[in-house]
């Protein structure tokens, strides 16, 4: 091929995205919309009241010349204003009376365009999901104004997030009976809010669950004051409130107030401190100067191939780091068995079960959302905000690795803590 047909007209190529803002296509689409939505609702009153317009049937409400009988009649039209992703339009929506078992009379109701709609779902759906992005409710209004026409203001953004607030609600308050979770990870992290017109660090407590088939799944998010073992207790017991059984294994970062409050509610269940946070740990018990050595051994240790491996290096970094920094040494021995009970598991489950990584992820995406708007309204809504990145598909989650081997028990005894 010896001519380019990747050149634009000259007149087109010289013309900059922002010169000229019409679309001959989207101008055309706008314009469509009007009758085509006109036309759905016309089609849906037709088949309410059994004839088309102008059509007769047998004349009498009752039927009683052996016609089929007449469902209801029109009475008028009213003028509605539709704002979707075509833009804002005006609606004529026909009006009609349907008659009732006790042949009285009610208004119709088109499921097409319920009543005092403003907006489509997927308009709704569009700036819920612009606010979601980490957008604030102006910037929201700025961004879509070309897109709606500018009928879109910060009250309207308000009011589409209070929207999702019920669905919220509903979601808080779901039953957990039927869902087979076998692993709980259990997590907190620290948002700034407004709280009494100041602002104010809450923590935000999250329990993320593992199906049976290894999907993860957002079981609850609650705004406390702190992690303390109290403030853990109620996030467990309303879960087991709404049903939920005791699961195989529950991943944790160390926190003292978690592990206080799973022993008062599952004493027997097993227990895996995170990893990375016990890293974390060790690293403020040395001195700077000896933080690679000491990364170095740890994973060493934590990411040796085989159990026995893991044991083995166990003994050899608690040896060498007693003469060499004893707190190094106090801190590791003080995890216990619970740093290594991923070892008791199928090696392809170890490196979802090592770390509270998967719930650690999503704490940074909520940060990185929200971080344009440096101070949230409340406490609530840090919570809300949470789960509705994840319930908007704006973040999502895959099945943790090795989820073919969930259905393997776990090997017992774990490693000896012999040193």
């Amino acid at each position: 091929m010896k001519k380019d047909t990747t050149k634009m007209p000259a007149d087109v190529a010289d013309e900059k995205l922002f010169d000229n803002w019409f679309d001959p296509v989207e101008t055309e689409l706008r314009t469509k919309v009007r009758g085509f939505i006109e036309a759905m609702i016309a089609e849906e009153l037709e088949t309410a009241l059994a004839r088309p317009r102008y059509g007769r049937q047998s004349g009498l409400p009752t039927g009683d010349d052996g016609g089929a009988p007449i469902a209801g009649h029109r009475h008028g039209r009213r003028i509605r204003s539709l704002t979707g992703t075509f833009g804002r339009t005006e609606i004529a929506v026909p009006r009609a009376r349907i008659f009732g078992k006790d042949r009285k009379t009610t208004e119709w109701k088109s499921r097409v365009m319920r009543s005092y709609q403003r907006r489509t779902r997927a308009a709704d759906a569009l700036i819920a999901s612009a606010y979601l992005s980490g957008t604030n409710t102006r910037r929201v209004r700025r961004a879509l104004a070309a897109l709606f026409g500018g009928d879109v203001g910060k009250d309207t953004v308000s009011r589409v997030w209070r929207k999702v607030k019920g669905d919220w609600d509903a979601w808080n308050a779901r039953s957990l009976t039927d869902e087979p979770i076998i692993r709980l990870i259990l997590d907190g992290t620290v948002v700034r809010v407004r709280l009494d017109k100041k602002s104010t660090s809450i923590s935000l407590l999250v329990a993320l669950g593992v199906r049976q088939d290894g999907q993860k799944v957002l079981l609850a998010v609650k705004n406390m004051g702190g992690e303390s073992e109290a403030a853990w207790r109620t996030l467990l017991d309303d879960l087991v409130k709404r049903g939920l059984k005791g699961p195989e294994l529950v991943i944790v970062d160390g926190a003292p107030g978690i592990e206080k409050a799973l022993a008062g509610l599952w004493p027997d269940v097993l227990v895996q401190r995170c990893t990375v946070h016990k890293h974390r740990n060790l690293l403020a018990h040395a001195p700077e100067r000896l933080h690679d050595e000491l990364s170095a051994d740890y994973k060493d240790m934590i990411y040796a191939d085989t159990k026995q491996e893991v044991e083995t290096k166990r003994k050899a970094f608690i040896r060498k780091w007693r003469l060499k920094c004893p707190a190094v040494a106090a801190s590791l021995v003080e995890a216990g068995d619970k740093l290594f009970t991923f070892t008791r598991f199928p090696k392809s489950q170890w490196k979802s079960i090592r770390t509270s990584n998967a719930i650690e992820r999503l704490h940074e995406e909520f940060k990185r959302r929200i971080k344009t708007q440096t101070l949230l309204p409340s406490a609530e809504t840090a919570a809300m905000l949470f789960w509705a990145l994840l319930a908007s598909g704006q973040i999502t989650m895959r099945k943790v690795d090795g989820w073919q081997t969930l259905n393997e028990k776990p090997s017992d005894p774990a490693i000896d803590l012999a040193a």
